[in-house]
């Protein structure tokens, strides 16, 4: 019986306080390099990063500066090369000028082609009885206006020409300072937007390496506080729900607040620890904004096979910090209840020991476990521990909580460590 409530303390305390079995179970190690120094390389890593991002956004806004700029220069210049809107370009004028001198040729070719054909008509309607000499008169004309009309037409081909080269220099002078615009402004501020944004993909992704890395070794923070309340009786088949609030009593936003909490039964923790299991429903938005608080809804549920006991629900807040590492509040939280036997049909329980188990009301029945860690319980499997470890955070919906990363390792060594050490001397 002592060993059994010295194995479930010393579950608890993985919780609670994790790095106690980190101390005591040194030969659980990695291998890695020292969590100090491993942090400063990748600080300096994330610095040098952090001020590519920095040199990356400046660039990008000098180049959205320029550009700016330069798109109201372009404005300006095709304003004066709009035909339309009376631009000032030489080009544009010299364009006016050949469009009008191609119109003037056109009248006059059209006026030349009158002649012509006038002249035609007037000799093919001489009459029978015309002389010699009128005849060759009207032919002299015919002649004459089919040369005028001649050159009039060589004339308007030639304005025309003029006035379409005059037109494709305008055009191309258009085009090219577009061009100039691209190779000088556009071109280098989509270049300085690509290398922003590989330069903060590369820091997110080095945040993100650091974070997952750092979070088996995290910082506790008395900032992050929390209470723990809920039922003092659960019947086997059964379930009760605990209020874990956590508030955030520092200065700064607290991003993907969540919860870690294992429940087990204090006599039977190795024979009975299927019969214990701890979901969670978390908040949609678990940032944490100063002074304010969070509810994290845990249900512990007790199998119908599970004997009367002393339940026990170790519960630590934690958080990730986006600078590169996490946190986890500096003391944890403990409660325990009575496991009461099933209730025979048609005889329901007493308040407060039925299979619902609702909340009580402030922090009487809870127990602060006030140690501190330095290391934060992440996701896995509870191993021999003899219960569930629950993880919450992650999104809205009701999900089952299992232990993982630091508090996996010091959990599963520190209880092997005592589970082995109570099996030698049964077996010595």
């Amino acid at each position: 019986m002592k060993m059994r409530r010295v194995l479930a303390t010393a579950v608890a305390a993985a919780v609670t306080t994790p790095v106690v079995f980190l101390a005591a179970a040194p030969a659980f190690a990695d291998g890695k390099p020292a969590g100090a120094a491993a942090r400063q390389d990748e600080k300096q890593t994330i610095g040098a990063l952090r001020e590519a991002v920095a040199a990356a956004q400046k660039a990008f806004d000098e180049a959205g500066a320029a550009r700016e700029a330069g798109e109201r220069q372009l404005d300006a210049d095709l304003d004066k090369l709009s035909v339309s809107q009376g631009g000032t370009h030489p080009l544009v004028i010299a364009y006016g000028e050949a469009r009008k001198a191609a119109d003037a040729a056109a009248a006059a070719k059209k006026e030349a082609d009158g002649k012509l054909a006038a002249a035609e008509k007037a000799l093919a309607e001489l009459p029978a009885e015309a002389t010699q000499e009128q005849k060759d008169a009207a032919r002299k004309a015919v002649d004459d206006a089919r040369k005028a009309a001649g050159e009039a037409a060589t004339a308007k081909t030639a304005a025309d020409t003029k006035a379409s080269e005059a037109g494709k220099a305008l055009s191309d002078e258009r085009v090219r300072l577009v061009q100039v615009f691209w190779k000088d402004y556009q071109k280098p501020h989509e270049d300085a937007q690509k290398a922003l944004d590989a330069a903060k993909k590369a820091l997110a992704d080095a945040l993100t390496e650091a974070t997952a890395a750092n979070c088996t070794d995290g910082t506790k923070n008395p900032d992050l506080v929390s209470s723990l309340t809920g039922p003092k009786k659960i019947a086997a088949g059964g379930s009760g729900v605990f209020t874990f609030r956590v508030t955030n009593q520092g200065t700064a936003r607290l991003e993907e607040v969540a919860v870690d909490a294992l429940v087990f039964g204090m006599e039977r923790i190795e024979q009975d620890h299927k019969n214990f299991t701890v979901t969670s429903s978390s908040p949609a938005d678990t940032s944490l904004a100063p002074g304010k608080s969070i509810d994290f809804k845990l249900k512990v549920a007790i199998g119908a096979a599970a004997k009367a006991d002393t339940g026990v629900l170790p519960v630590v807040a934690r958080y990730v910090d986006k600078g590169v590492s996490c946190g986890i509040a500096e003391k944890g939280h403990q409660v325990t209840f009575t496991v009461t036997k099933p209730h025979k049909p048609g005889k329901p329980g007493k308040p407060g020991s039925g299979s619902t188990g609702g909340s009580t009301g402030g922090n009487g029945n809870t127990t602060q476990q006030g140690g501190q860690s330095n290391t934060p319980v992440t996701n896995g499997t509870s191993g021999s521990t003899g219960g569930t470890l629950a993880k919450t955070g992650a999104g809205s919906s009701t999900m089952p909580i299992a232990l993982t990363g630091a508090a996996a390792v010091a959990l599963g060594a520190g209880a092997m460590v005592v589970v082995r050490r109570r099996k030698a001397g049964a077996d010595a």
